[in-house]
């Protein structure tokens, strides 16, 4: 796909998938708003793509944030497409798990997807895509990331029946990456089957 000149906004785009994406994306001559929490990571990355924009945005902070990057959106020029990559994850066992933690990666994981799905397409011209990325964990349960595993499930689910109920205006697609390379992935203690990096995962979306 020629992607010059479309306009594409990625939400987790400071590190891991969504930088790849974002540095892949610019590489073509994509349009890129880029949001994230990290606001230095994400303008260090705005400024490497070609003075893309850069929207900080926190999923874990209540809708009213994700709204008022939408509502600042609506001012501007259709989007040709959307990809959320945000992900947060914190491995461990069920017994040890710290319950504000837990709370946060459904926070980010699920509830912050569910208000891209929400509040996003209105944003998106005729045909355009959302992507969210699931996970193969939503498929194959991961052992010690019980929190991050379900939450993925649902994305999965949520993607799945998406696609349907806001066809034909939206094409949503479900991106669900195997192991990648990431600072995500770092804390992981068991072996990882068939890794890839970044910019690998990147390049099949």
């Amino acid at each position: 796909m020629n992607y010059a000149s479309r306009r594409i906004w990625i939400i987790g785009a400071s590190a891991g998938i969504g930088a790849a994406l974002a540095r892949a994306l610019a590489g073509q001559g994509a349009q890129l708003i880029l949001s994230a929490r990290d606001g230095d990571a994400l303008e260090a990355l705005a400024a490497e793509c070609g003075g893309a924009q850069a929207r900080p945005l926190d999923l874990a902070q209540p809708p009213e944030t994700l709204g008022a990057v939408v509502a600042q959106l609506t001012l501007e020029a259709p989007l040709d497409a959307i990809i959320c990559t945000a992900a947060l994850y914190d491995p461990g066992r069920v017994a040890d798990i710290d319950p504000m933690r837990a709370e946060a990666m459904v926070r980010v994981n699920i509830l912050g997807m569910l208000e891209v799905a929400r509040l996003c397409p209105p944003l998106l011209r005729d045909g355009g895509q959302l992507v969210l990325f699931g996970s193969v964990a939503g498929y194959i349960g991961l052992p010690g990331g019980e929190p991050y595993s379900s939450a993925k499930a649902a994305v999965n689910n949520l993607a799945e029946t998406l696609a349907i109920e806001l066809a034909p205006r939206v094409d949503v697609r479900l991106v669900c990456p195997g192991f990648v390379q990431t600072r995500l992935t770092a804390r992981n203690t068991f072996a990882m089957p068939a890794i890839i990096t970044a910019e690998q995962a990147a390049e099949s979306v």
